[in-house]
């Protein structure tokens, strides 16, 4: 900890953000620019902004105190959290948690956010677009099976249904192509690359690329399948481990579920993701947990491929210890 540098912990949801700094003092502001202006009068040379990523509310704050000049760290929010239960706060208030991102802050080490270019920004947007268009098109598919189950389903509805359901798909077939154009505009050579390894499809590398700023975003494989909710967690007390370990689920469950589906196909034409499947089977392990192996054993890969600028050799072999 700098003891020159003066930290301001954020929260920030829809409205408001709450600040506090390290004297302790609690100030609240209107989650727009005439709130962000008022907070800025608080910022000196020596002040350091810290907020957790909270999906779409911290953009707006974070790209203008950086527009500004100011210090400013976006912290993971599992980060934060495990922060958070080592304190063991059981108060739960945006007051407490920005006063809690402030201790968080004194006390680790912080990397300062440098925004993402436009392309970025606008991969993300799309993203987040495709995933509302696929619930709502799971949605209508689920009422027009429905509706088929009844005796005499009504014309009309179904004519209905069935049009939102083609207009989804267009609205759909549209983004995927504009951020298929966005990727290859931006990491051309990686997208290429990561589609060598066998069982990643175009939609799963288009995915890895968006969600970890083509991997710049992380500066170890542990972090990216930490990322991705993919790393065991052991729950122990004393000397007695309680109940099997298990995956965190704590990360992006969307990139973890494209990994899933991405395993099967592993198994059968990724030699090393087949070993480490077959491997674990033969100790009795469940299907189901070697499954998840080969999905953390795939992110590995394309995070070696990303960071090494190879393209993918199904006959290499490690010279270091089985993972």
């Amino acid at each position: 900890m700098n003891k020159d540098i003066k930290y301001f912990g954020i929260d920030i949801s829809h409205l408001v953000f709450d600040v506090t700094d390290s004297d302790g003092n609690y100030y609240q502001f209107k989650n727009k620019v005439s709130g962000f202006k008022k907070f800025k009068k608080l910022l000196n040379c020596n002040s350091h902004c810290v907020m957790e990523a909270t999906g779409y509310y911290h953009y707006q704050l974070a790209y203008y105190l950086f527009e500004n000049d100011k210090k400013v760290s976006v912290e993971n929010p599992l980060a934060v959290k495990r922060f958070i239960q080592m304190r063991l706060s059981k108060i739960k208030t945006d007051k407490s948690d920005s006063k809690l991102i402030c201790a968080y802050a004194e006390q680790v080490e912080l990397k300062l956010w440098k925004g993402s270019s436009k392309e970025v920004q606008e991969s993300l947007q799309i993203t987040r677009a495709l995933s509302v268009y696929t619930k709502q098109r799971t949605m209508l598919k689920n009422k027009l099976h429905g509706e088929s189950v009844l005796g005499e389903p009504s014309k009309a509805v179904v004519r209905s249904l069935k049009r939102s359901l083609r207009q989804l798909d267009k609205e759909v077939e549209t983004l995927e192509e504009k951020l298929l154009l966005l990727v290859k505009e931006s990491h051309q050579d990686l997208f290429t690359r990561i589609k060598t390894i066998p069982g990643i499809g175009r939609k799963t590398a288009i995915m890895l690329i968006v969600l970890t700023g083509g991997f710049e975003r992380f500066s170890s494989a542990g972090e990216l399948c930490s990322y991705a909710g993919l790393t065991p967690v052991i729950r122990q007390s004393g000397s007695s481990v309680k109940g099997r370990p298990r995956i965190s689920k704590m990360g992006n469950q969307k990139l973890r579920n494209l990994l899933f589906m991405c395993s099967f196909s592993a198994c059968k034409y990724n030699k090393a993701c087949l070993a480490l499947y077959e491997r674990i089977v033969a100790k009795g392990k469940s299907k189901k947990l070697a499954l998840i192996a080969v999905c953390n054993k795939l992110l590995k890969q394309a995070f070696a491929i990303a960071k090494s600028g190879l393209i993918f050799d199904n006959e290499y072999k490690s010279k270091l210890a089985k993972i």
